[in-house]
């Protein structure tokens, strides 16, 4: 289902060509179509009549809005159950370009080609689609999986570096549930870019699709890939509801920080492990300033987390370096615990 593509995008115009796609509809935003656009169209190979459809960028437009846009778009360009949508672009793009395929018209085919790092090392892998609600991420979506993920590694030299750094959290979090060899090797990079990147791409993105393949819907071991994420997401919403957007990657770092520190808090990792992560994710992000927010503003985020039961904030927390649980209750005491550990960071 993922297939890393070479310069001509041949297995892309092989799956095109094999296909009775009545239309296609290349979903991008304004940064992939000026710098990414033009290399897809310039070795697409198809007979096919397509459509471009353009956003704007940001995390701001993944909402119930920008879903309606795009189905009324494909309602009035006619499109029928045998259309298929090009999801070009990071996260949010495949995102909302595969919860609006999979819901519009019950359902039409779609495939993503990520543009950044963090897209096709997590967000276009896995099958989840989604909008944000309110500032609640990912509040609404399906589980329904792309066609196909084809995966360009060269669209990374058109990254700006924050971008890239983005992603790299998610590679990060890939090594310290999953593969303590593959974060010891990210660990070593001394420099973030393209080159010194690409060559782990690979391994992050099996990860992911070995997770997803164990636990397609969720039920366990899928959630380990949620580690960061439950205090990750809720400084990232309410960054978000500021209009004051943040990378999700730099909200990833602050959380796998303070649940690195939970997971010490909590006797699952010792005080010597938690520190070593902590001090390697330091290496690659600055720290981000939480001063507005108190532990209220984070505890009513974390109550509306998607992975909680009866009303109990459930996270996934380290079990060492390259493992993880989930399901994993934590005393309110230990997580404000960890709050007030990562704000002190910014006095050290």
């Amino acid at each position: 289902m993922i297939t890393i593509t070479d310069d001509n995008f041949s297995s892309l115009n092989e799956f095109l060509n094999r296909k009775s796609f009545s239309k296609i509809f290349i979903l991008v935003d304004e940064n992939t179509h000026e710098y990414c656009l033009p290399t897809l169209l310039g070795n697409m190979e198809t007979d096919l009549e397509f459509e471009i459809i353009e956003i704007e960028a940001g995390e701001e437009m993944k909402n119930i809005q920008t879903a309606s846009q795009l189905w009324e778009i494909l309602t009035e360009m006619q499109a029928d159950r045998k259309a298929l949508m090009i999801n070009l672009g990071g996260g949010v793009i495949t995102d909302m370009g595969g919860f609006v395929a999979s819901t519009y018209k019950r359902g039409i085919q779609f495939i993503n080609i990520p543009t950044t790092l963090l897209s096709m090392c997590d967000a276009s892998i896995g099958g989840k689609t989604g909008i944000d609600l309110m500032h609640y991420k990912n509040m609404v979506g399906t589980f329904t999986f792309p066609e196909q993920i084809f995966v360009y590694p060269k669209f990374l030299e058109t990254l700006p570096f924050k971008e890239l750094r983005s992603g790299f959290a998610e590679m990060l979090k890939h090594g310290l549930i999953a593969d303590k060899l593959h974060w010891e090797n990210l660990t070593k990079i001394h420099k973030l870019d393209a080159e010194g990147i690409i060559p782990h791409i690979q391994t992050s993105m099996d990860i992911k699709q070995n997770v997803v393949q164990q636990d397609f819907h969720e039920k366990d071991i899928r959630k380990t890939l949620n580690f960061g994420h439950t205090i990750g997401h809720a400084v990232e919403s309410l960054y978000l509801n500021q209009k004051n957007p943040i990378l999700h990657g730099e909200a990833v770092a602050m959380g796998m920080i303070t649940e690195a520190h939970l997971s010490y808090l909590e006797g699952l990792i010792s005080e010597e492990d938690a520190l070593l992560i902590i001090e390697n994710i330091q290496k690659y992000y600055p720290y981000l300033d939480i001063s507005d927010f108190n532990d209220e503003d984070i505890f009513n985020l974390l109550l509306n987390d998607k992975k909680n039961a009866d009303h109990i904030i459930l996270f996934s927390l380290l079990s060492g370096i390259g493992s993880c649980t989930f399901d994993y209750k934590c005393s309110q005491k230990n997580i404000s615990e960890s709050l007030k550990f990562y704000r002190k960071l910014n006095d050290a």
